[in-house]
């Protein structure tokens, strides 16, 4: 089968297209033939050799959605020709609440969707949402997980709450915009780019303000009155506004920090607000499963930026790097 590999840590461009031996299912596993991939910024960072468990050489990708085409021999509730979405996560565990310390994602160092074929566990494969095309259901998992777990599991949203996603435009952002107003609560948004702002109206976004602009978070509270739930993947110096941002009783989710640590955390604004803040990664079999039944019962359908052959992987990961995507980017598997 025709692959995406990587040999040697140096970035995007150190992936090569390559031949390698198509996929072998053991007793319990399937084999997917892939239609679509989708790229998540771990990927990127993989290649730079900035993410625990690398080994090398490894396929990347952890999203992906194609059809049944092997299956190991006690592998009885999956159908050859089955299409299907996979959920990313391997070895979560028996708790709902955290994940084991087994735990990992598709796509380094268990080979991923980069490739015409993947073989994962049988228990991780999940009928694809009708509604959904090739991309877009390929462009779920990690990011429509993710949001789901941080919304509505870690961050117990509720109908008529306001709910923040600072720095809308990657993936898991734009399926958050979606979650939140599927679930009935105000939506606001940041961005540095006003088209950005404008795109997340159409999404369902209330509203939202440049975080370039001076005394952006000020404009903000005036705009919600303040925020019950922030769902951050920023952090860095962002995380002490989310907090002033923030009304008595409320939460901050956070999943990421790509502003790097919090530099300064003015703790009174904590203790005195009675702010939760509660950290989050992925999600449970259970979690994926309820996150495909909200897909399918509000017909949301995940945005997409660009479809990039699976030849282009270097091409449509720098895009990544800079931030221009609004949504997430797809991979054509040939």
């Amino acid at each position: 089968m025709k692959a995406i590999v990587l040999r040697e840590i140096g970035g995007p461009q150190r992936l090569k297209y390559e031949d390698v031996d198509d996929p072998t299912p053991s007793r319990k596993e399937v084999v997917v033939r892939l239609h679509t991939a989708a790229l998540n910024r771990r990927d990127v960072f993989v290649t730079y050799g900035q993410y625990p468990g690398i080994r090398l050489p490894a396929i990347p990708g952890s999203d992906g959605a194609g059809i049944v085409v092997d299956a190991g021999v006690e592998v009885k509730h999956v159908a050859i020709g089955s299409e299907v979405v996979i959920y990313p996560g391997l070895d979560w565990g028996d708790d709902v609440g955290k994940k084991g310390l087994h735990f990992h994602i598709l796509g380094v160092p268990t080979d991923g969707t980069f490739a015409q074929y993947v073989k994962v566990p049988a228990e991780n494969v999940y009928p694809k949402p009708p509604h959904l095309s090739w991309e877009e259901a390929a462009a779920l998992p990690l990011a429509g997980l993710t949001a789901y777990r941080a919304l509505v599991t870690k961050g117990q949203v509720k109908k008529g709450e306001t709910v923040l996603v600072p720095g809308v435009g990657g993936g898991v952002a734009t399926v958050l915009v979606q979650f939140a107003k599927a679930l009935g609560a105000r939506v606001y948004v940041t961005s540095s780019q006003d088209e950005k702002i404008d795109r997340a109206k159409t999404l369902g976004a209330d509203g939202g303000v440049n975080y370039t602009e001076e005394d952006w978070p000020k404009k903000l509270k005036e705009l919600t009155g303040g925020v019950d739930l922030s769902v951050d993947s920023i952090g860095g110096d962002v995380f002490d506004k989310l907090m002033s941002l923030g009304r008595i009783g409320s939460r901050i989710v956070t999943f990421g920090a790509t502003k790097g640590p919090v530099p300064q955390l003015v703790m009174p604004k904590l203790f005195l607000k009675e702010i939760t803040v509660l950290g989050t990664t992925m999600g449970s079999p259970q979690e994926f499963r309820e996150m495909l039944a909200l897909v399918e019962r509000h017909r949301i359908r995940p945005v997409l930026d660009n479809t990039y052959p699976l030849t282009d992987v270097s091409v449509a990961m720098h895009r990544m790097e800079k931030g221009d995507n609004f949504g997430k980017i797809a991979l054509s598997i040939p």
